[in-house]
């Protein structure tokens, strides 16, 4: 069984699916760490294509969730840090955005599903990479929450970080992701959507884990 959470950045779905994940025991796929893991290599073959892809056919990614944290390697060398790093965030959508990249990543995450209970979030889950899920959410939240909680994420690590820096990426990355040729970010037409904007943390984390419940008493 696959529960998808989409929607843009800061609201809220990697945090609420890592705890939704916790709280019930099941495998939490993280798509964002797939693409920055992309995007870190991206930058290693200095921002080249084709280089890139040369890396990726001969590097193998992993990646599970233990520990409460979605942990990656590249070749067995963990990266996970790495990968959360500014540099990596500013290019992140530039190389999501490219076709191949969207196909390698899909990929990955679906022959990462065949077997369990999983939850998963991303952009464009719901719609291209698990149209058939079990159940779907769109995360939502107006732009200054979503503000707000990316900084306060980041900013422990990156002390010389701006609100106004946060809001510049956010905007961005709302702009590619919203109009890239490849898959762009929209909500499923089935899709359940919760605006976080003024709900507490439980409160989402406990709204997707009752659907979830239902489900499963559904399908049993």
């Amino acid at each position: 069984m696959i529960t998808v959470i989409d929607g843009p950045a800061g609201s809220g779905k990697s945090s609420t699916a890592r705890a939704v994940a916790d709280t019930l025991k099941i495998e939490y796929l993280d798509s964002g760490a797939l693409y920055r893991t992309i995007t870190l290599l991206y930058l290693q073959a200095n921002r080249n294509e084709r280089e890139l892809f040369r890396l990726l056919n001969q590097q193998e990614i992993s990646f599970c969730y233990r520990g409460r944290q979605f942990h990656v390697k590249t070749d067995g060398v963990r990266v996970t840090d790495r990968i959360r790093s500014p540099e990596v965030a500013e290019h992140v959508s530039d190389v999501a955005a490219m076709p191949k990249v969207r196909a390698f990543v899909n990929q990955l995450m679906r022959e990462a599903v065949t077997n369990g209970t999983y939850i998963a979030e991303g952009r464009d889950l719901g719609t291209i990479v698990f149209p058939d899920a079990e159940l779907k959410f769109f995360m939502s939240a107006d732009i200054e929450e979503r503000v707000r909680r990316r900084y306060e994420e980041r900013e422990p690590d990156n002390p010389d970080l701006t609100l106004g820096d946060v809001r510049q990426n956010i905007e961005e990355r709302d702009r590619k992701d919203s109009n890239r040729d490849a898959d762009p970010l929209k909500k499923a037409e089935d899709a359940i959507a919760i605006d976080t904007t003024n709900l507490s943390f439980e409160q989402q984390v406990d709204q997707i884990c009752s659907y979830i419940l239902r489900m499963e008493k559904r399908l049993n």
